[in-house]
């Protein structure tokens, strides 16, 4: 029963992310191209440089994490709202530099559909991301990403139950990891309109495979181990201004983003393909109006085969979510 579910599953994410590729592909079909972006005519290596950097600070952005907030639908406990809250503060960032660093905690909650609408041990996952850049080419960039990553739920009780189960209600969970990421980006610029598509690759490792920083329970029974990829491809539509119709703007109207994870290492004896244990994929997309502001709609789903929600990282289920979106990265303009 468990593996028809999964294959279920399997087909309906397919036919999900075949759809809103269709309706990404048909938006961009429907436009004409201009001409990609071009540096200003100068001899001055040193203001060329500087005004590289600029726009690769501006890519970081757009690749920050978002904020999401509404409900999923699919998870093993039924739940009223769920919110993934994500700060972006930009610590460090200059024009003189190919390096920049950004400050992002963030906070996963799940507010259950139970007597008292209880919040089960929220995840609290503060960490940073330090950005550098490999090359040149603003309409066709390359860069690398190291972050570090706290990840727990804020409770001191035993992990494990007297029988050995995990103890879901007040057990302590804990891990660090840092994630080394590449990143390579193309720009395409419309009359109107301009495109950007970013693919990345990157390792997860957990500081616990070196005996630190985890609860000891986890040992054995948790991802320490993990390969991360992402796809997004993102349409930004230019607009009269508001106030002088002589100037325009842009905002980002469609994005479509699909990211995935893959447990690598030993884990509660399922083999290396096990797939329904291992694999976390998730296909989002995002549309927004032109009276909103860094907020857009978002609906998608996707299957978790470890949950990313602390304690409850046993649960495996597929789920369809809608809600809202918010943050730096939809803050592009041309």
């Amino acid at each position: 029963m468990f593996i028809a579910a999964v294959k279920t599953h399997n087909k309906c994410l397919f036919l999900l992310i075949c759809l809103l590729l269709s309706i990404a592909f048909t938006a961009r079909s429907s436009i004409q191209q201009d001409s990609s972006i071009k540096l200003p005519d100068t001899t001055d290596k040193v203001k060329t440089t500087r005004i590289i950097n600029q726009m690769f600070d501006d890519i970081y952005l757009q690749n920050a994490r978002l904020s999401t907030f509404g409900n999923e639908y699919g998870n093993v406990l039924k739940t009223s709202l769920v919110a993934d809250l994500v700060g972006n503060f930009v610590v460090f960032s200059t024009p003189k530099s190919r390096f920049a660093f950004i400050f992002n905690p963030r906070v996963k909650l799940r507010l259950l559909d139970a007597s008292g609408a209880p919040v089960k041990s929220p995840s609290y996952m503060p960490g940073g991301t330090l950005y550098f850049r490999l090359n040149r080419n603003y309409d066709k960039p390359s860069f690398l990403s190291l972050a570090y990553s706290h990840h727990s739920n804020g409770v001191k009780g035993p992990t494990l139950n007297p029988n050995g189960s995990f103890n879901r209600d007040t057990g302590k969970f804990t891990t660090n990891f840092y994630t080394l990421t590449y990143t390579h980006g193309k720009r395409v610029d419309y009359k109107n309109l301009v495109s950007n598509q970013y693919q990345s690759v990157g390792l997860e490792l957990h500081a616990a495979l070196v005996g630190l920083g985890y609860a000891k329970a986890l040992k054995d029974q948790y991802g320490f181990a993990r390969l991360n990829g992402s796809w997004m491809y993102n349409l930004s539509r230019a607009r009269a201004d508001d106030i002088d119709s002589q100037k325009r703007s842009f905002y980002n109207w469609m994005r479509l983003q699909v990211d995935m994870q893959y447990i690598l290492d030993k884990y509660s004896n399922y083999s290396f393909t096990r797939v329904s244990k291992r694999l976390n994929i998730s296909a989002l997309y995002y549309y927004q109006f032109p009276f909103m502001k860094n907020v857009a709609l978002m609906a998608g789903g996707g299957y978790r085969g470890q949950d990313d929600y602390n304690i409850f990282f046993q649960d495996s289920y597929a789920y369809f979510t809608v809600g809202l979106a918010a943050g730096v990265s939809f803050g592009f303009h041309h």
